[in-house]
């Protein structure tokens, strides 16, 4: 039986992990929007953040996936910490924590040059290289590993009875799908890649939403 001490110590590791997931998306979202805005050729209307792997400065977004990643898996194994018994306990997590990995994959197999980004590049360029193609699945796991978490949890919530949590990670993970499936087309057009770009924002608001509700949560079941 574990003591109040014990439990008190195993409570700040679980929160220290909520704590890196939460801010992951922050994260992610200001390098990659810092990069955006000021990284020469870069249009944010027609070009998505992957493509700035590539460049001189590729090695800013290669270390945001990679980093970001990490943060992931770490807080999807604090929500696995946090969550004792109900359904979505393992599910879920572990659903979180392959968003993670296909984050870690997309920095390590880079994106292909293409919409004439970084500058020099053929504005109709379509090559797709090995590890153009890598980067693709990785973020395509990754996105339906997190698409899925959204929806286990919007089980999870609605059998606990918390309805508006159940409708918002149903919501998230229905505009996410179809953000996805928009740029997944390879359209380059702007309303797929701002709403590509709206539902990452979405996502990680909700990851890190999540993250700060099972904090709370958690520090509440042991004070």
């Amino acid at each position: 039986m574990q003591t109040a001490t014990s439990l008190a110590i195993s409570g700040r590791r679980t929160r220290t992990l909520l704590a890196f997931g939460v801010i992951a998306g922050p994260l992610y979202i200001l390098v990659a929007l810092i990069q955006a805005l000021t990284r020469q050729g870069f249009d944010i209307t027609h070009h998505d953040v992957s493509l700035l792997s590539n460049g001189h400065l590729g090695w800013i977004q290669i270390t945001n996936f990679l980093v970001s990643g990490l943060l992931v898996i770490s807080g999807a194994i604090g929500m696995r910490q946090a969550l004792q018994s109900g359904s979505g306990r393992v599910w879920g997590p572990l659903l979180v924590g392959i968003y993670g990995l296909g984050l870690i994959g997309a920095g390590i197999f880079v994106a292909d040059p293409m919409h004439g980004f970084p500058p020099g590049t053929p504005a109709d360029a379509n090559t797709i290289s090995w590890h153009g193609l890598l980067h693709f699945i990785s973020g395509g796991v990754g996105f339906l590993g997190l698409i899925g978490a959204c929806f286990v949890f919007a089980r999870r919530f609605a059998a606990l009875g918390h309805r508006v949590w159940a409708v918002y990670s149903i919501a998230t993970g229905v505009v996410f799908l179809a953000a996805f499936l928009g740029i997944a087309s390879g359209s380059a057009q702007p309303w797929s890649v701002i709403g590509f770009w709206i539902g990452v924002v979405l996502a990680w608001t909700w990851i890190s939403a999540s993250g700060v509700r099972m904090m709370i949560g958690l520090r509440d079941s042991i004070q």
